[in-house]
């Protein structure tokens, strides 16, 4: 019996969550939930429902999991603590600074319904935060850094958007490649976050908009630009279609340790992702976890997870025996 997916939000995670299905032949899409009309709605799947999120309650015994694919900043601190009342869930929460908060609800709410809900699965946080976790676990006395990019970050372009005058834009967080290497020495530097990371923003703008006061109000607004060099490139829109369409994104996760009765040897753990879309890699992590969610839930558990609290085993379709012979 395959594992049943419904998916709720069919943007460019929902539809990466689709493709990612059919790459797992132990799972099945079972429906897709929308607050946009169903007719207007056109998914990949033969045969398979596009409904109203109205209607997702009373679909609960046709859904073993419930792939969230809403926002971080007003859709799933809602939508999770609700819908795991109903099913198990799955969501790629990523305000890291509030994760606590959206645990504790949506902790609350799958332990009186007997639910299992997985929260802030995708890469950072996820695959990241499980990789700082084993470095950490491994080298004791060491220093964790976090490097993002080079890649689209979809909030700060859309942060551009939002200025008067611009019609689109992309952003890509960029690593500082001279900053990358002094944490590859074992050098264990300092770094500020202006040393770490530079912003290239790719601007449209419309016909006679004041392009010096567009660029100085990226540049300094505060929370996306203002602790970082940015620049500013102003294209047209047919250069925008075609040079800076997709979504890619990665980073570099890096322990620096020592060892030793005086910490003589040095030791350095590093773990890295380039991807071409970073919303079907981070679907493909959300269905790991969904089969996670699906095989705990047959064991009777309940209440909110993260990465952390998932044994590996739990996100293979293999069973124990085909992973020790194969990958142990």
């Amino acid at each position: 019996m395959k594992i049943r997916i419904g998916i709720m939000g069919y943007g460019n995670l929902g539809r990466g969550i689709e493709c990612a299905i059919k790459q797992n032949d132990d799972m099945e899409l079972a429906a897709v939930f929308t607050r946009r009309d169903p007719s207007t709605v056109k998914i990949l799947t033969d045969g398979v429902g596009v409904y109203n999120v109205s209607e997702a309650v009373s679909m609960a015994d046709k859904i073993d999991v419930m792939i969230l694919c809403g926002g971080s900043a007003t859709d799933l601190p809602e939508q999770t603590p609700e819908y795991v009342k109903y099913f198990n869930v799955i969501d790629s929460f990523d305000t890291h600074a509030k994760i606590p908060e959206h645990f504790a609800a949506v902790d609350a709410a799958a332990k009186e319904s007997g639910k299992v809900g997985i929260i802030s699965v995708g890469w950072d946080p996820g695959m990241f935060s499980l990789n700082r976790l084993y470095a950490n676990a491994i080298l004791t006395d060491g220093k964790d850094y976090t490097f993002w990019g080079k890649g689209v970050s979809q909030g700060h372009s859309d942060a551009i958007r939002r200025i008067e005058g611009v019609v689109d834009a992309r952003q890509y967080t960029v690593p500082v490649e001279s900053a990358l290497e002094a944490v590859r020495s074992g050098s264990n530097p300092e770094l500020t976050t202006r040393e770490k990371h530079t912003r290239e923003c790719y601007v449209v703008v419309e016909e006679g908009a004041d392009k010096a006061r567009i660029e100085n109000e990226i540049k300094t607004m505060p929370n996306y630009f203002s602790d970082y060099d940015t620049t500013v490139n102003f294209i047209s829109e047919e250069e925008l279609k075609a040079n800076h369409n997709g979504i890619p994104h990665g980073g570099f996760v890096i322990r620096c340790g020592k060892t030793g009765v005086n910490g003589e040897n040095s030791h350095i753990i590093e773990y890295s992702l380039k991807l071409d879309s970073n919303p079907e890699f981070t679907s493909s992590v959300l269905i790991a976890y969904a089969r996670a969610a699906y095989k705990l839930s047959a064991e009777g558990a309940c209440g909110c997870k993260t990465v952390f609290d998932i044994a590996p085993a739990y996100l293979c379709k293999q069973s124990g025996e085909e992973l020790r012979k194969n990958l142990l």
